[in-house]
């Protein structure tokens, strides 16, 4: 439980760290040295200490910032900010309040679902239900309103997202369209979801969230609401998509009318976003099947319909099959408190790691960095597969990574080409660049940042290994899959990138994804905007020993 002032203050900080690390306004201008030490002066006259050395940039707020709040940080963001940016402003002040609310409704509910999951959840498919529920519990990390879904009630957010471990049942609409082969035996009749039998011939029943259910236009789209819920399910981690409760094996992806990570940053589904991830998928089987030693497995991702209209679509997800005793273990958790107290990542590593979290996690990156190493040098792919789209299979064989929703990856057809492998026709053509300095940009920001450097300097925040220990961990890991492809013009352009590199490119996703316009900020892709950068945490431990 959060104290409400220290709820306020911690996210009164990230959000001042995040302003100061995209430089947004300006902000880093305000940063002043003198013999009391480095601090922000906020137009408010308040003196904010920081100190040096932060993740993901150079200076963060101290701990010893006492009262700051959010209202006072957003106060400074109105009088800094550019008048063209005013909606964009106010629309990350509603997140910024949303996120306050949500973060006291975490606080109030937290124990209360923690009580509810069991140790026998943990295996199988609807393990990985448990692991999504524990690490919705935790902030991104560097977003820092990431726990708001824009314009959802509390009522609402409490009966479908993840961290409250809800079941409810989906609405349906009947599409005149051809039914797709092979859809599973839970897929429901017309006279399930209350609709006559007429509606057997000549249409598609699409399964809908309920929260969608106000937004669809159904008359432009010729399709009719059953009147009756069906199929029980269960919310993922990334709320849209929701595993079926008798089958969790089986996931659906349905667009939700809100936003995360940023205003612009909608759930919807856009048209040709479900066949690019098909695609996508295809690419990444076809490299597997050359790759026999790369312990990667891919959810089938290959069954989905959609209307042309964003709010009317579905993709069905299968896991791949994994023994009884194996854990789907999500990386968005392992930072997470489990039921017992512990984290995550320790308390599997008393299950699957001898009791040793630092084993655990030096596997974990071996296999993770190898296979995106590969992919960059030999195939030039990288992956958007950040820790919700990544999960650990443990207690199944050695460790495995499973690898879903790669609808935002980036391929180079040329090196695709000289492998050996036609480039797909992706439908959004801004996942194909022959420029490997963009795909060093996002094997950087995801793959390095996220996937594995949040985790490790995280974990050792926590207590569980030594800051030294996590970076040279994480820097033998990198280089030994660097190492295997020598003199290779791409491996020294991606050694360059990161392990000799001075400075590390970051995001900025606040100003891309809320607090400035497409047409003035530049950014063709949100995800992909690229205006920060931040010390290389590697850097300092390539001649020293680990501890």
């Amino acid at each position: 439980m959060t104290a409400p002032g220290d709820r306020d203050g911690r996210l009164a900080a990230r959000i001042l760290d995040t302003l100061l690390r995209e430089d947004y306004a300006g902000f880093s201008h305000l940063v002043h040295r003198s013999k009391e030490g480095v601090a922000l002066h906020l137009p408010t006259g308040r003196r904010v200490p920081l100190t040096p050395g932060g993740l993901f940039q150079d200076f963060t707020v101290a701990r010893a910032a006492h009262g700051l709040t959010v209202a006072e940080v957003l106060g400074a963001l109105d009088r800094l900010a550019d008048p063209a940016d005013r909606d964009g402003v106010a629309a990350f002040r509603r997140e910024c309040e949303e996120t306050l609310a949500t973060i006291a409704l975490h606080d109030a509910h937290h124990r209360q679902t923690l009580d509810r999951l069991r140790p026998a959840d943990r295996h199988g498919p609807a393990g990985a239900l448990y692991y999504d529920t524990l690490a919705a519990y935790t902030d991104h990390p560097v977003y820092p309103t990431g726990r708001c879904r824009l314009g959802l009630s509390q009522a609402e957010l409490l009966a479908y997202a993840p961290e409250f471990h809800p079941v409810f049942p989906l609405r349906w609409i009947a599409v005149p369209q051809p039914a797709p082969a092979g859809l599973p035996s839970w897929w429901p009749g017309p006279g399930d979801v209350g609709l006559p039998p007429a509606f057997e011939t000549g249409h598609t029943l699409y399964p809908v969230h309920p929260l969608t259910v106000p937004h669809l236009p159904l008359t432009e789209l010729g399709a009719v609401l059953g009147h009756t819920p069906y199929l029980p399910v269960v919310p993922t981690l990334s709320m849209r998509t929701v595993a079926v409760r008798d089958d969790p094996g089986s996931h659906l992806k349905l667009p939700l009318a809100t936003s995360t990570l940023g205003l612009r940053n909608r759930r919807s589904i856009k048209p040709g976003t479900l066949d690019d991830g098909a695609r996508a998928e295809g690419l990444l089987r076809r490299i597997l099947a050359r790759e026999p030693g790369a312990r990667i497995l891919v959810a089938d991702e290959q069954t989905h319909r959609h209307t042309g209209h964003e709010y009317a679509a579905w993709m069905l997800r299968r896991l791949p099959e994994v023994g009884p005793a194996a854990e789907i273990v999500s990386v968005a958790s392992l930072l997470a408190p489990a039921p017992g107290g512990a984290t995550v990542l320790a308390e599997t590593a008393g299950r699957h790691g001898g009791g040793d979290p630092v084993a655990l996690l030096d596997e974990y990156l071996g296999v993770l960095l190898r296979w995106n190493v590969r992919l960059f040098v030999a195939y030039g792919v990288a992956l958007e597969a950040h820790q919700q789209n990544l999960a650990m299979i443990l207690g199944d064989g050695p460790l495995k990574l499973l690898v879903k929703d790669n609808d935002g990856l980036l391929a180079s057809p040329e090196t695709l080409r000289g492998a050996g492998l036609p480039a797909p026709r992706f439908t959004d053509r801004r996942m194909l660049t022959d420029d490997p300095h963009s795909l060093a940009d996002v094997f950087v920001t995801i793959t390095l940042h996220l996937a594995c450097a949040a985790v490790v300097f995280g974990a050792a925040q926590t207590g569980l290994l030594a800051v030294d220990t996590a970076g040279h961990l994480l820097r033998r890991r990198l280089a030994e899959a660097l190492d295997e492809h020598g003199s290779h013009p791409l491996a020294r352009l991606l050694r360059a990138r990161t392990l000799d590199a001075a400075r590390l490119v970051g995001k900025s996703m606040v100003i891309a994804g809320t607090l400035v316009d497409k047409t003035r900020s530049g950014a063709r892709d949100v995800n992909k905007f690229y205006g920060t950068s931040g010390p290389n945490y590697l850097r300092a431990f390539r001649e020293r020993k680990p501890a």
